[in-house]
């Protein structure tokens, strides 16, 4: 009997462990169903953003100190700050880019000491709609504007009057001279570094709209002469454009970027307008930039006076004008996303 007591203990105790395990196979077999009835969820897409914009913002300082310095020379210092804005849209073969430059600086120095003056002053504002012949074409048909003016007054040739202030020339002001130009054509794309865009059929107006205290400012930007003897604010142009750009970039570090516009007037005598723009960036640290700007300008219509031969032309004569700017950077790009 107690033999048989122990024979029933024994086959219990392997019973208990086979239906444990009958039922954990059990539930696994459920859950294993009720994934494969559950709904199906498609992975979520990522949203298709068309616009690219970015903004970079700087502030320059530059000063020279002199003590006893034999050579001579004056204590100075400017202070400029800048913008570059960019947003550019595209969707299939349309595209949307559009770039807005601001720069003002001032400068102070000892031997006008009680005087500010301008070093820095430009807005430009391009715009350009662009829609490729066909797909992967390095062709597109374009449609651009761009504007050039300056923010403040700008003098030259300054003298004291009798309580000491200075005195200068008035040579520009805010729309005096303005530059705006509304083309159509053709853009060219060869390399991702490289833009050229011909637009045969440019319409081109200058604004001189300030006239005192300087009443020849108009007569010295070409401006046409009216039955009363004095100066249009306007000069109207009918002509062709061509625009180049080229970026290079090197390591992130170093940043070089130049542009060459060409006008002609188709309405008037031969004329050649020329704008060449170069800018140098080498960065130093990581929101410290190195910068080289400079900016090449000849209009032929735009007369500049000059000492060393006012004698020979008294209303001035067309010149190449040349303009450099070298300066240490504070800058901070905001955006740059897509």
């Amino acid at each position: 009997m107690k033999k048989h007591l122990i024979s029933l203990a024994l086959f219990l105790c392997a019973l208990v462990p086979m239906t444990a395990q009958d039922d954990i196979q059990q539930a696994a077999q459920a859950a294993a169903q009720a994934l494969a009835n559950a709904p199906q969820t498609q992975p979520e897409q990522a949203k298709v953003r068309y616009w690219t914009s970015s903004c970079e913002v700087s502030l320059g300082f530059n000063h020279t100190g002199l003590w006893s310095w034999a050579a001579g020379g004056y204590n100075n210092a400017s202070l400029s700050a800048g913008l570059d804005a960019k947003a550019s849209y595209k969707k299939d073969l349309a595209s949307w880019d559009n770039r807005l430059q601001l720069d003002y600086g001032f400068l102070w120095s000892a031997d006008k000491y009680n005087l500010l003056q301008k070093s820095k002053d430009r807005i430009y504002l391009e715009s350009k709609w662009g829609y490729q012949t066909q797909k992967d074409s390095k062709w597109k048909y374009s449609a651009s504007f761009d504007f050039r003016s300056q923010f403040s007054d700008n003098f030259s040739k300054y003298v004291q009057d009798g309580t000491g202030n200075w005195i200068g020339t008035l040579k520009s002001t805010l729309m005096s001279p303005a530059y705006a130009n509304l083309a159509f054509g053709m853009d060219w794309d060869p390399a991702p570094w490289f833009n050229m865009n011909i637009s045969p059929f440019t319409g081109g107006l200058v604004a001189v709209s300030y006239n005192k205290p300087s009443p020849n400012l108009r007569k010295d930007y070409g401006m046409p002469e009216m039955k009363d003897g004095s100066w249009a604010a306007f000069r109207f142009m009918f002509g062709a454009q061509v625009k180049s750009t080229a970026k290079w970039t090197v390591n992130d570090v170093f940043n070089f970027e130049t542009q060459l516009v060409l006008f002609t007037d188709y309405l008037n005598e031969p004329y050649l307008r020329v704008n060449w723009d170069n800018k140098i960036k080498w960065k130093v640290g990581r929101f410290i930039n190195l910068e080289l700007s400079t900016w090449l300008i000849h209009d032929p219509i735009v007369m500049i006076k000059d000492d060393a031969d006012i004698a020979q032309f008294p209303d001035g004569k067309a010149r190449v004008q040349f303009k450099e700017f070298l300066e240490l950077k504070f800058v901070y790009t905001i955006g740059g996303k897509k």
